[in-house]
């Protein structure tokens, strides 16, 4: 039996994977699934993660805890992005190896690619550039959690492995009103504007910049995929030290085009707006997924639907979700 250790289980990415675990034991695969609360384990404390991994000895760590948040957010608390995030990758990749784990996941963002580089992002633009001022501190962070893992394969023989998601969105969402990204923050107010029968809704930015978006549950299927590829296989398709994997739909939208398509799943029949006087952060972000195409995985979620099932998530959960 293999024992993992999820760490972030309560996120919106964490839970995603966790649904799919528990499916696999329940669909008879011998694994022991192993989860802790922020209040029964402080990621950022080293003795409390040493204490934990010494104590439980998992087979394998998938780390999908992390500090996020959307560009207020970013600008507002870059300290505690930047040490959070460094603090978390930094205990559980080395407790975990301390503890004698060979397999680990952990879970980035495409953040970590510079602000100017050729569309789409390939896993080779890395530290190629400058990175987008607005959320830096997050970025480098998730950047020495890749160098983290690679630097262990290289020196103790490890199997620590990275994936590099684009823009989440989905069931578990944040869509509190200014710490949230841009889909979530979007049904948030498209809903509640339908609700309230508003003539006009404004949109941060020019509405001009692409982004592109993956559906939770694609991004869970993906990471098992990516956990579940046997070593030489990965080996075969990765460098030691250009080691991470792009995940995402291979496609993007305008914001404009975004909220259009939100304001329809949501009921929203008003004026759209832009307020040119708010940040548009990178114009465009594209991620170059033909690695993980090529090893044979393919996001197979719509946006369209993708949305509706947030939307629908959002008015099961709205009494309850971080609003």
């Amino acid at each position: 039996m293999f024992k993992v250790f999820l760490a972030g289980h309560r996120g919106m990415v964490g839970g995603a994977i966790m649904r799919r675990l528990q499916a696999r034991q329940s669909a008879g695969q011998s694994l022991e699934l192993v989860t802790r609360s922020h209040e029964e384990l402080d990621l950022t404390s080293q003795a409390d993660v040493r204490d934990f991994m010494q104590s439980i000895r998992p087979d394998i760590v998938v780390l999908a805890a992390a500090k996020v948040g959307g560009i207020h957010a970013n600008n507002t608390y870059p300290a505690d992005f930047i040490y959070e995030n460094l603090m978390i990758q930094s205990n559980v990749i080395h407790e975990a190896f301390g503890a004698g784990v060979r397999r680990l996941l952990q879970l980035g963002s495409s953040c970590i690619y510079p602000r100017s580089v050729p569309q789409p992002m390939a896993e080779n633009a890395l530290l190629t550039g400058i990175l987008e001022p607005t959320n830096e501190p997050y970025a480098i962070a998730k950047i020495a959690g890749i160098k983290l893992c690679e630097s262990y394969n290289r020196q103790h023989g490890t199997d620590y492995r990275s994936v590099m998601p684009t823009n989440l969105y989905g069931p578990g969402d944040n869509f509190h009103s200014e710490n949230s990204h841009v889909m979530p923050a979007l049904i948030r107010r498209f809903h509640e504007a339908a609700t309230e029968n508003k003539t006009e809704v404004s949109i941060w930015g020019s509405g001009r910049p692409r982004r592109e978006f993956l559906h939770v549950d694609d991004m869970a299927e993906a990471s098992l995929f990516v956990l579940d590829l046997p070593k030489n296989v990965y080996d075969r398709n990765v460098q030691p030290m250009m080691s991470h994997i792009n995940v995402g739909s291979g496609e993007d939208i305008s914001i404009f085009q975004l909220a259009e398509l939100v304001a329809d799943v949501t009921g929203y029949t008003g004026k759209i707006v832009t307020d040119p006087t708010k940040p548009d952060g990178t114009m465009r972000k594209l991620m170059d997924v033909g690695r993980i195409q090529s090893m044979g995985w393919s996001a197979r979620i719509t946006l369209r639907e993708g949305i509706a099932d947030a939307y629908r998530w959002f008015l099961k959960n709205r009494e309850t979700a971080r609003l």
